[in-house]
This record gives structure tokens, sequence and C-alpha cells, in this order.
């Protein structure tokens, strides 16, 4: 696989795939049914690219991985805002984590995820999202917890189909993620898998203050202008 050079150039390419597998999104007129939904932070950048493309609004989804204890990029689970939480029980188990450690964890991310939405969204309502074409966009995928605790946001909402699109993820992570989905768009599945940054030649971390710089250039974005 040839690396990516950064997430701008991921979302410009996972856009010209989007719109080989489903030409009916790019018509005109058929983004008043689409939103683009961004894991935060490293999907916002992929996600800006796909909704310039497809004209269709940028909203964030707000979800965070649960870490394991002394491995913070090794998910054990993630949770979302409104008590949305997925598990991923073979971690948990095969690193003997006690529940009073994923309370603590879980604690502590629903903190973050109650200052992101405060910071990225400010006060501007929640769209309704029934009968809604989403594309629901991350900078890669490594255990899939993040992705399926959006899906448990998300689908309750009633959306007309939902697509992930993701640069890069496992084999068996998209075996698993395309049953739960109406299309998964991806650009390779590079094996052996072990994390993301090594796909991209620029993956650095996100500030705050470069999230809102993008949604706020979305001319469908309502965020706050705030500094971090």
């Amino acid at each position: 696989m040839q690396l990516l050079e950064d997430r701008k150039q991921a979302g410009l390419l996972l856009a010209q795939k989007l719109q080989h597998h489903h030409p009916e999104l790019f018509a005109t007129g058929a983004n008043q049914g689409i939103w683009v939904l961004a894991l935060p932070r490293g999907g916002v950048p992929v996600a800006h690219e796909i909704a310039q493309a497809l004209q269709a609004p940028l909203e964030v989804c707000l979800v965070r991985k649960l870490g394991t204890p002394g491995n913070r990029e090794l998910a054990m689970g993630a949770i979302g805002l409104g008590g949305a939480q997925v598990l991923n029980t073979s971690v948990i188990e095969s690193h003997g984590i006690s529940s009073e450690a994923i309370a603590q964890i879980t604690a502590t991310e629903e903190q973050e995820l109650h200052r992101r939405d405060r910071l990225y969204r400010g006060n501007h309502p929640w769209p309704s999202l029934k009968n809604q074409t989403l594309i629901l966009v991350d900078d890669g995928v490594a255990t899939g917890s993040t992705l399926y605790a959006a899906l448990t946001l998300l689908k309750p909402q009633h959306p007309k189909r939902i697509i992930i699109a993701v640069p890069v993820l496992p084999v068996v992570v998209y075996r698993e993620l395309q049953r739960e989905v109406d299309d998964l768009v991806y650009l390779e599945t590079p094996e052996p898998f072990y994390c993301i940054s090594p796909w991209y030649e620029d993956f650095h971390q996100l500030s705050d203050r470069e999230v809102c710089a993008l949604l706020q250039s979305h001319p469908d974005q309502n965020t706050p202008n705030q500094k971090t």
C-alpha cells in the first residue's frame, strides 16, 4: 500500500471512491438528504473533504475510545453522548481489567465528551437524522470500537441508510462492520494491521483549534469560534 500524505488526501480519495460506488449521492439536489458525520478529532479533516465534494452538511459525531490502563491506544470499548457504550470483552478479559477501572476511565472520557460537545458544537441543536443518508467518517479503524459506539447512537434515530467511509482498516474489522451498515467504503485493508498511523506520512494529533477551524470553514456548520 502506498502511504497517504495526510488526512486531507485521504478525504479526497474517499470522495472519489464514494462517487464511483454511489453516484446517486452526487446527483443534483441529493445533498438535501445527506449528512456527513465525522468522528473527532482525526475524522474531521477527512470528512471535511467528503462534505465539500458532496456539498452536504458536516457534523461531528462525538464518541470516545476507552483505552486500557497503561495503554490508552488499545481500546477496550468506547462511549458516546447519551449513554451509548460498547465494550470489548475479549480485551477486558485478556488484560484482567476490573469493573472499577472501567468505571473510572469511562467517567474521565465522559467529561471529555461534554467538553468537546461544548467546544465543537456550541448550542446549536443536533439535526434530525430520520430518513437521512448518513456518511460516517474516521481517519482509520483499528478495533472498530468507536464506530460501534457511533452506530449505537445513530441507529435509533432511524436514518434511511448508513455508509461508513474510512481510509484504512483491518480485513477482520471490515467483515464485522459491513454487516452493521448499508455499505462500507474504504481505500485499503492492509495486512498485517496493528495501528493506523503507519499508513500516513503525516498523522499528527489534531488540536481543538484545527478541528474548529475546519468546522467553521464549512458553510453548513454553526460551530462557535473557539480557541484552545
